[in-house]
């Protein structure tokens, strides 16, 4: 059975780290802060002191962190996963970067004799914790074949949409229609609102028809109830639009309704909503509009 090694233990790491644990791998991690090491050692994980050390104990060894630089410090870095290589270490990303960087860390570790996927996930907090993720995948078709078991201990679907970068360019187009959705579903909730009507029903009257997705499913009833609390972050939500922003420019690749939703995130974080769930983008519509949906 793989050894696994998995590093970056926040909202959504934690839960993936502790489903591979559930699952029966032997798993070594490694975090910043303390408090989520000492809970799942606490069921059995082993803990080690820096990436290295992950990476020296571990067939394969998982990142889930914030942005592109935090990954390229933890995989390229002084005592990054690079320092304790070996031939035959997988290394796979569920952060979601830049398909650049990806591309980037996976030819240093091609250098080494190490195999990189860029795996980001898509399905938020709920899905980490009931492991059915979606995963989207770019690497080596070979390298994707070895640890798959691993991936589905964490996920539901797995992609494997190309080479290196490919996973990254899949979870950029995701965040392009998930943003697309979260500022519909605020744009519809407030229309209704202030044209008179109550929202509940409006939500009720069109979630079965063309309008129907999942963030319509899912995200009305806890905006009803008060809820915008985090499952994925408004601030996480801009930093993926903005990758999305920069990776365009790269391309020539015109996106003017994903340019429009990004203000309304950045407006977001201005206002200090950056910690709160991405379907809190209705709070600016809200304050635009000069009425709240509850």
């Amino acid at each position: 059975m793989l050894k696994v090694g998995y590093i970056g233990l926040g909202l959504m790491g934690k839960s993936i780290a502790r489903n591979i644990l559930k699952a029966g791998f032997p798993i070594v991690i490694h975090n910043r802060s303390r408090a989520a090491v000492d809970e799942l050692v606490a069921e059995g994980a082993t803990a080690a002191s820096s990436p290295s050390e992950v990476a020296s104990q571990a067939d394969v060894v998982f990142t889930n962190l914030p942005d592109s630089p935090d990954v390229e410090k933890v995989v390229l870095g002084e005592k990054g996963i690079i320092a304790g290589a070996h031939h035959g270490l997988v290394y796979v990303d569920n952060s979601t970067i830049k398909p650049a960087s990806a591309r980037r860390i996976a030819e240093k570790l091609k250098e080494k004799n190490v195999s990189a996927l860029d795996a980001p996930v898509s399905g938020g907090d709920i899905g980490a914790r009931n492991g059915t993720l979606t995963i989207m995948v770019g690497g080596e078709t070979s390298a994707l074949e070895r640890v798959m078991p691993v991936l589905l201990a964490m996920g539901k679907t797995v992609t494997h949409v190309g080479d290196a970068g490919a996973g990254q360019v899949a979870k950029a187009a995701n965040q392009i229609m998930v943003a697309a959705q979260m500022v519909a579903m605020g744009e519809l909730l407030v229309f209704a609102k202030k044209a008179g009507v109550d929202p509940r029903k409006v939500v009720d009257a069109i979630k079965g028809g063309a309008a129907q997705c999942w963030t319509l499913d899912v995200k009305p009833p806890r905006l009803f109830d008060g809820n915008r609390n985090p499952g994925f972050k408004s601030r996480m939500q801009l930093k993926d639009l903005r990758i999305v922003m920069e990776t365009a420019k790269e391309y020539d690749i015109p996106i003017s309704s994903t340019i429009e939703n990004t203000k309304l995130f950045q407006q977001m974080i201005d206002a200090g909503m950056g910690e709160l769930d991405n379907s809190a983008v209705v709070g600016v519509i809200e304050k635009l509009a000069g009425v709240e949906i509850i």
